[in-house]
């Protein structure tokens, strides 16, 4: 049976109590958490993969709920994944997010999980995922504990994959972050939000909170859509996901195309096409030339346990779907 390590606990009423909290443990440098809904963290304390002093909790802050603004969906970080697929706002406006939602794991842990600890997921890897004693016959690894890559052979940069389905439309979607420290605020794209470093994947400071997300309503002549690979539907995590948003006029004439594709490694892949790649009806042959566009763009890694070649594949494969609905 894995345990918790020991750790302190924080129930903090406010989002301002919550920030001086974590703006304290990092001024003394102890290692602090925040917890959602804890559908990542808790496991990961279990494995000994993140192992802090402090956790804080988020659950009574009030960051819930959704409500458009002006010409904004504003979609509060604590709004639980399961409460998202009922909201008509987000049917109404951000289908495809509603699409990725709806992949992610089962309706238990989409209950309990978060939108913002959604888009904060941890990275994953074959390597690191594993219990203590898995990982320290192989001397552990780059990520944690250790520095060797399993996955890249002299690596010197974690390339553990991003496994949030939300962040693909997300992106597409020109969502932004609202981020909250003692004392200040800032607004970063979800575009920007991710890095390199499959180590910590987010710009995310110790003392900092996501508190909402900010997704401008997409005009009537944009569709965008997702799709994902796994082995078990119910549960897993991607082996693949994609996400492609196109802008057409009226004559179906496509003049703007940008995909998503992620579990390739630390950060989604955003693959934009040029003018002249499109200005053509979305047809048959348009389809094949952005899912072969994809596909070229993409290079899985063993960092997930199935053959980098076949998900290589299976890019074009997830890109005709969603296009073909559209």
């Amino acid at each position: 049976m894995l345990r918790l390590p020991i750790f302190e606990h924080h129930n903090p009423a406010s989002v301002e109590a919550a920030l001086e909290l974590l703006g304290g443990f990092a001024e003394r440098d102890e290692a602090a958490k925040v917890i959602a809904g804890g559908t990542d963290l808790v496991p990961n304390m279990k494995h000994e993969i993140e192992m802090p002093q402090h956790v804080v909790s988020l659950k009574n802050l009030g960051l819930e709920g959704v409500e458009q603004e002006g010409d904004e969906i504003v979609i509060g970080a604590m709004s639980s994944l399961e409460s998202l697929l009922s909201e008509p706002l987000i049917a109404e406006h951000l289908p495809a997010l509603k699409q990725a939602i709806r992949e992610i794991a089962g309706p238990q842990l989409r209950v309990m999980g978060t939108i913002g600890g959604n888009v904060c997921l941890n990275t994953r890897c074959l390597y690191i995922n594993q219990t203590y004693f898995w990982r320290s016959s192989l001397g552990f690894c780059i990520k944690k504990d250790g520095d060797v890559c399993h996955v890249i052979k002299g690596g010197q940069n974690c390339v553990a994959a991003a496994s949030n389905d939300s962040a693909l439309p997300l992106m597409l979607y020109g969502a932004q972050l609202i981020l909250r420290k003692a004392g200040q605020e800032r607004i970063v794209s979800v575009r920007d939000f991710y890095t390199k470093d499959g180590v910590d994947n987010r710009i995310l400071e110790a003392d900092e909170i996501l508190t909402q997300i900010r997704v401008p309503i997409p005009a009537s002549t944009v569709a965008c859509g997702f799709e994902k690979l796994r082995v078990r539907k119910a549960i897993d995590f991607p082996l693949l996901n994609a996400a492609v948003l196109i802008e057409r006029d009226a004559d179906d004439v496509v003049h703007k195309a940008e995909l998503v594709v992620s579990a390739l490694g630390p950060r989604p892949k955003l693959i934009s096409l040029k003018p002249k790649q499109l200005g053509k009806p979305l047809s048959d042959e348009l389809i094949a030339d952005i899912a072969k566009k994809a596909r070229s763009s993409c290079k899985p890694l063993t960092s997930i346990a199935t053959e980098p070649e076949w998900r290589r594949d299976m890019v074009p494969v997830l890109v005709k779907r969603i296009l073909k609905r559209f």
